[in-house]
């Protein structure tokens, strides 16, 4: 069983303060609320990625083409494939030597959302390491839509305080954890994997 989240499989200890943001967090995506999270990347549009309604609700906030399937989150490699029935060594690789956020987008996706399965029938997953969401994802149990926290067309937020006030009402919870971080961030890196391993850079 691999385990390459954290070194010796021991997980970070974390902020106290961040236990009731995360437990609180939870709560509402797993009643099919949104929620503003502070991600591996960017600022986020959270919700349950297998809720069709949550996810329908992603899509009307940001006035996305439904078209445009959305990425997750999940805490572990071993999570990834849960929602896929077939994974490549490819993608194992791939995700033991990223070095920064990497999205991948694999194929036969399962058990997701409409709008979060493309038509095609892949899955954009990334495996988050960045402490919070993480921890997030995990205590979820389950995969976490992340979509730029703005309005399509509209720039992404580089960080909490550039988030629209127009996106911030409409979402069920705002999470607390590193609010205060101006610091510019950008989006991950995203990578196609076919069937049979074949590699394809997209961004």
């Amino acid at each position: 069983m691999r385990n390459e989240s954290v070194p010796n499989g021991k997980r970070p200890l974390l902020p106290q303060a961040w236990a009731d943001d995360i437990r609180e967090a939870v709560r509402v995506m797993r009643s099919g609320g949104l929620v503003l999270m502070p991600t591996d990347t960017i600022w986020g549009l959270a919700c349950d990625a297998t809720n069709d309604a949550a996810v329908s609700r992603v899509f009307a906030l940001k006035r996305r083409s439904e078209a445009k399937a959305l990425i997750t989150l999940v805490d572990s490699p071993e999570a990834v494939g849960r929602y896929v029935r077939t994974l490549p060594d490819a993608a194992w690789d791939l995700m033991d030597v990223a070095v920064s956020p990497l999205t991948l987008v694999l194929d036969d996706a399962q058990g997701l959302a409409q709008g979060v399965t493309a038509a095609d029938g892949t899955a954009a997953i990334r495996v988050t390491r960045e402490p919070f969401s993480q921890a997030l994802c995990r205590r979820m149990g389950r995969a976490i839509v992340s979509t730029s926290a703005n309005i399509s067309g509209q720039p992404a937020p580089r960080c909490f305080q550039e988030i629209s006030e127009e996106v911030r009402s409409a979402v069920d919870y705002i999470c607390l954890a590193r609010r205060e971080e101006t610091a510019a961030t950008k989006p991950s890196g995203i990578i196609r994997i076919g069937r049979g391993g074949e590699v394809k850079i997209i961004r």
